[in-house]
């Protein structure tokens, strides 16, 4: 966890189209999620970054192209990442937040940045065959054992989780129609790249 002591609270100078790559951890240090993207701006709920259809997503162990465009919200101040799916997506999620720790970001180089976080195991998801739900209780409960989640942590993410769940059920922003905005600004900045 060290790696992610240095890390900027906001990426410096960075445009829209640049390249973002997302990084979890867990919180033992073993990595896991890694998925690239292009930057699309940033509002009062964060910074926004549009993973393409086809983008390698991969974990130690497994890997699969996306098959279609997510938009990643990556939290000025909170303990989770959001990533919006939309009716092209052939599964059932439509937004999965995934309660985190230590976000933040460092620079790459010759360019882009890289967007590290912790994945603190519990998830909310909104899906059309399930509704909205808290999943992976049983991970939190078993990780805090066996990764030694201070007890402190482990209430802070508990918490985090049911404030999230309330949220995406009455669907406070920006778990309402906020991605939509950034779906159709990411198309357009994948459209241009190809054109």
């Amino acid at each position: 966890m060290n790696r992610l002591q240095t890390l900027a609270q906001a990426p410096g100078d960075i445009a829209v189209g640049d390249q973002v790559i997302a990084r979890a951890w867990k919180y033992d240090g073993w990595p896991h999620w890694v998925v690239p993207g292009r930057y699309l701006g940033a509002d009062e709920y964060g910074h926004w970054v549009i993973q393409p259809a086809g983008s390698l997503v991969a974990r130690p162990g497994a890997a699969f192209a996306a098959e279609s465009d997510a938009i990643c919200l990556f939290p000025h101040d909170a303990d989770w990442v959001a990533t919006f799916y939309d009716d092209s997506h052939p599964g059932h999620f439509r937004l999965y937040i995934d309660v985190s720790r230590n976000l933040g970001w460092r620079a790459l180089k010759p360019s882009g940045w890289e967007f590290n976080s912790i994945d603190m195991d519990l998830d909310v998801v909104r899906s059309t065959s399930r509704g909205i739900y808290l999943d992976d209780e049983d991970e939190f409960e078993d990780h805090a054992l066996s990764m030694g989640y201070p007890q402190e942590l482990a209430q802070r993410m508990r918490d985090a989780a049911r404030e999230l769940l309330e949220a995406v059920e009455t669907r406070q922003e920006p778990f309402g129609a906020s991605a939509d905005v950034w779906f159709d600004r990411g198309r357009r900045l994948l459209a241009q790249a190809v054109g």
